[in-house]
């Protein structure tokens, strides 16, 4: 089940998208795709609806992120190999974890704009984790049991912010507008656990990453159950899993976004996604 937010921002409406890619409103049966929705019975109740039942919505819509108040956010590093060969680090012996602003969570195809005198903005598609029930020291193998469903997540990173200004990697990573989200939810029902996807990002065009998921060192299952020992995960939380190789950061010499640039991103079976880049 491929679960939507539709509308203007803050004005949002929940809806899913049916097997022949209709837009159906949701808002009748549910006020939103949040935490109560996500932690409860409602996301197993959506389930079992027919879909032809809803309201068909006509014409083209804007969908903001899909999960309405994000908790927090945590972000897993260096979790493909060749990222982190071409970002010059070794492959880490437990997956690095950082949090990333939750006020930079936005929709799928809404402008990104830099920040204040930044000179080396960078892409990252990433597969993003939306949790469903509390997961509190979870096991691996129960680990899914506690996953809503899956989304595409672009985490673009200052550089100069994350790696020259000292200190923790956020400072570059929660820039507002640094995390357009969507366009769906999918549901584990449909998404699994996001193994062996293809997963890409273009830049005016130009394809820059080009990868599968079937590469990252930590997978979903694992991911979930170590970041629940140290934090309870929330319904509506989000854990984005890591890039592959093609950042800017990455090319000698390094190509960074400015105004006007438009990325264009997608992971297989979970939707696409596509920004301006506007100073």
């Amino acid at each position: 089940m491929k679960l939507v937010r539709f509308g203007a921002p803050g004005q949002e409406k929940p809806g899913l998208i049916d097997q022949d890619g209709k837009l159906r409103d949701l808002s009748a049966l549910i006020s939103d795709i949040d935490s109560t929705l996500l932690g409860g019975a409602g996301l197993q109740q959506l389930k079992s609806l027919d879909p032809a039942s809803l309201p068909v919505v006509n014409g083209e819509q804007r969908f903001g992120k899909p999960v309405a108040t994000v908790g927090k956010c945590i972000c897993v590093g260096l979790n493909y190999a060749d990222h982190a060969a071409e970002s010059g680090m070794e492959v880490p012996s437990e997956p690095v974890l950082f949090a990333k602003a939750t006020s930079s969570l936005q929709g799928s195809t809404d402008v990104v704009i830099l920040p204040p005198g930044s000179e080396k903005s960078d892409w990252e598609v990433e597969l993003a984790v939306v949790i469903g029930k509390e997961a509190k020291n979870v096991s691996e193998a129960d680990a899914m049991d506690h996953v809503a469903g899956l989304s595409v997540m672009n985490d673009l990173s200052e550089r100069a912010y994350q790696i020259e200004r000292e200190g923790q990697w956020m400072k570059g990573k929660g820039c507002d507008t640094f995390g357009p989200m969507g366009p769906y939810l999918v549901t584990t029902d449909e998404s699994g656990d996001g193994d062996n996807r293809k997963i890409w990002l273009e830049v005016n065009g130009k394809r820059m990453q080009d990868g599968n998921t079937n590469t990252m060192v930590y997978k979903v299952p694992f991911l979930v159950s170590y970041i629940s020992q140290f934090m309870s995960l929330q319904p509506g939380d989000v854990i984005s899993t890591g890039t592959p190789p093609g950042v800017g950061l990455g090319f000698n010499p390094p190509i960074y976004l400015k105004e006007g640039d438009v990325m264009r991103l997608g992971i297989e079976g979970l939707g696409e996604q596509q920004q301006v880049v506007k100073l």
